[in-house]
């Protein structure tokens, strides 16, 4: 299989286990994730098979959209509904005090993540450190936060928010923060991630449907095709007499192609008599092959 897969991540199984068992599913030994999600939050889990592997720093993964439960009332050292308590309150706020203090958490932001985040320093994952008794120093950095929303009150105290965001935000950072500009102590609850650019929930398959569709021997009908993520790139044609330079992986000259031709350093998908056949860059007045991808007809046997 050559394609992607969009799987919604069920709580409390790890992205590395969902990728094991679409592994045992497919039979595909090229294989993985695109967007980790932690082991307690679910939602949209983009699943990269065979050739798709090849793709991964070409998806769009700027683009998240979440659903938060902030609780308010303790503060974790993990940030989320696992950690250890460390903080305690009872200033409880209300709707419109929630409402006050979100845009001071949109837009470019500071942001200091857990010591229980996936982070690395020196090369080792925070969380492995603190797991081994360490005391880290969290670094601090910027992130995007293009909104947030309410979406109502929850039980005991707590609050469902809409984030919108970029790469490399962490939401149970924000819900931390959250509780600290309302002068009381809060935690992420849980996590649902909505949509990670192209793939969005409401067309991810769970792992039971995954399962039932491979018993079925139907699962390959939700593979996603290769170029489907990729929409956000250009899109250049090439001539049917430049066939076997692209099926060579030669330079293609930019003035004998047709489309959207992109500016020096940049890329573009390159297709062949309507079919995908990898991404190119712009170097000078040639396109210079990034990744080549031959349609499935085109490999030899």
């Amino acid at each position: 299989m050559n394609g992607f897969f969009n799987l919604n991540k069920p709580s409390g199984v790890s992205s590395a286990a969902v990728v094991g068992t679409l592994k045992r599913l497919t039979g595909e030994k090229r294989i993985g994730h695109a967007g980790t999600l932690d082991l307690e939050a679910a939602g949209v889990l983009p699943i990269m098979l065979g050739r798709a592997t090849r793709l991964f720093d070409f998806l769009v993964d700027k683009e998240k959209e979440y659903e938060a439960v902030c609780a308010f009332g303790t503060a974790t050292d993990t940030q989320d509904a696992t950690g250890r308590v460390i903080a305690e309150g009872d200033r409880y706020p209300d709707a419109e005090q929630v409402l006050q203090q979100l845009p001071a958490l949109t837009g470019d932001i500071r942001q200091r993540p857990s010591m229980y985040s996936a982070i690395k320093v020196g090369g080792k994952p925070l969380y492995a450190r603190a797991r081994g008794g360490e005391t880290p120093e969290v670094p601090e950095r910027t992130v995007h936060v293009e909104r947030i929303e309410m979406l109502g009150p929850e039980p005991e105290h707590a609050f469902r928010l809409r984030i919108a965001c970029g790469k490399g935000t962490y939401i149970r950072s924000i819900c931390d923060d959250l509780g600290k500009l309302c002068g009381c102590p809060a935690h992420m609850r849980s996590l649902v991630r909505t949509r990670g650019g192209f793939f969005r929930i409401g067309d991810a398959l769970t792992l039971e449907e995954a399962r039932s569709l491979a018993e079925a021997g139907r699962l390959r009908e939700r593979l996603i095709p290769l170029d489907a993520p990729l929409q956000h790139l250009r899109s250049t044609e090439a001539p049917a007499w430049m066939e076997k330079w692209v099926a060579a992986g030669a330079k293609l000259p930019a003035e004998k192609l047709t489309g959207e031709i992109p500016p020096e350093g940049e890329v573009t998908r390159i297709y062949l008599r309507g079919r995908f056949w990898g991404i190119a860059e712009r170097r000078g007045e040639d396109l210079a092959w990034r990744v080549q991808i031959p349609p499935e007809e085109e490999v030899p046997a």
